[in-house]
């Protein structure tokens, strides 16, 4: 009988100072755990082109993070902090509505209006209005709102950028560059594919010199990617959507290196998600849909043979998601050499380049 895994498997102990508050000096002077083989080995991030054949593929998440989180005031006075977690499409490319969280000691009711601040914290000429239709979206408990004018160019004057609950400092114009992949495209992303930071024009320039190919997809990385599981038994947690697109450039680009013979290498959980949700009725289809896959031990993988991955928070679905591709003693194993290592965690942390496991999880 396969082994039933509960979030205590989940857990463990992280030295508060191993927690990246800001991000290498260089983006590929990181770290790089090689957890292929056994013992690991320790590397630079800038290695990695040397690790990978001629003929593997690397594909990326090119979505790009917008300057999602607000501040501003009821027409009380109460204050109010919001996280843009999705611009809503709107007609001829005018996206004026957006789903959010709000924080706020009351919560404001549909019909009421909120005045969000411009970046210097000012109630000024900078800011704007906007009017609260109610409470929905695919999760549920999200408010939606109108906004006066296109929410991208609002979010773009008026917002920071949402840096994760776990990094204490203010967003800083450092990190308007550096929370942000140097391939970004698509904005809509309230979280950075964090694997991909650590990609530079010199690194990049090195995968192409070796004959290793690139191809891209989109997955909006929403907020609930920070959200710890609080269900102890792992099939009652309801996991929160995202929106995705594989392009079929990506789908032919992943079968002819199958052909010939090459690997697929996902850059980072957000990629792995879009593409095994896009393959998970056994065959890989190029489209757009949203996705609330929950990849957990046991789950067969059908496209993607190797992971570059950011070092992931306790009891979170992205730390069963790699157990689930390198298997779970494997995975514990793992973090425990980079917290004996002293590797940097999280966003702004180090690396790790895994192998599929193809024994029981």
């Amino acid at each position: 009988m396969p082994r039933r895994y509960t979030l205590q498997d989940f857990d463990f102990e992280l030295p508060p100072e191993l927690i990246a508050q800001h991000p290498a000096a260089e983006r590929s002077g990181s770290r790089l755990l090689d957890g292929r083989s056994d013992p690991p080995v320790d590397r630079a991030f800038r290695d990695l082109p040397g690790l990978l054949h001629s003929g593997d593929l690397l594909v990326f998440n090119d979505t790009r993070v917008i300057r999602a989180r607000l501040y501003g005031a009821k027409a009380s006075g109460g204050a109010v902090e919001a996280l843009v977690e999705r611009v809503l499409p709107g007609p001829e490319g005018d996206s004026r509505e957006v789903w959010a969280h709000l924080r706020a000691s009351k919560s404001p009711k549909a019909g009421q209006v909120v005045r969000f601040h411009g970046r210097d914290g000012a109630a000024g000429p900078d800011g704007f209005d906007a009017e609260v239709l109610g409470r929905d979206g695919p999760d549920g408990g999200l408010f939606h709102l109108r906004f006066p004018r296109d929410a991208f160019a609002l979010l773009e004057r008026c917002g920071h950028v949402p840096l994760p609950p776990y990094i204490t400092h203010a967003d800083e114009e450092d990190d308007a560059r550096r929370y942000q992949t140097v391939f970004a495209r698509a904005p809509g992303a309230v979280a950075a594919p964090t694997a991909a930071l650590h990609f530079d024009e010199a690194v990049l320039a090195g995968l192409r010199e070796r004959g290793i190919g690139t191809a891209g997809v989109t997955l909006h990385v929403g907020a609930g990617t920070f959200q710890p599981v609080r269900v102890e038994d792992l099939s009652e947690h309801k996991m929160h959507s995202e929106w995705f697109e594989v392009p079929q450039a990506t789908v032919d680009a992943i079968a002819a290196t199958r052909a010939a013979g090459g690997r697929v290498l996902s850059v980072g959980t957000t990629t792995l998600r879009a593409l095994e949700s896009a393959a998970v009725d056994g065959t890989l289809r190029a489209g757009a849909r949203e996705t609330s896959i929950f990849i957990t031990p046991g789950f067969e993988f059908r496209v993607v043979d190797l992971l570059l991955t950011n070092f992931h928070l306790p009891k979170s679905t992205l730390l069963m998601l790699v157990s689930a591709f390198s298997g779970f003693e494997r995975m514990h194993a793992l973090y425990a050499h980079a917290i004996a290592q002293r590797y940097r965690f999280f966003s702004y942390g180090d690396a790790m380049l895994l192998q599929r496991s193809s024994g029981p999880a």
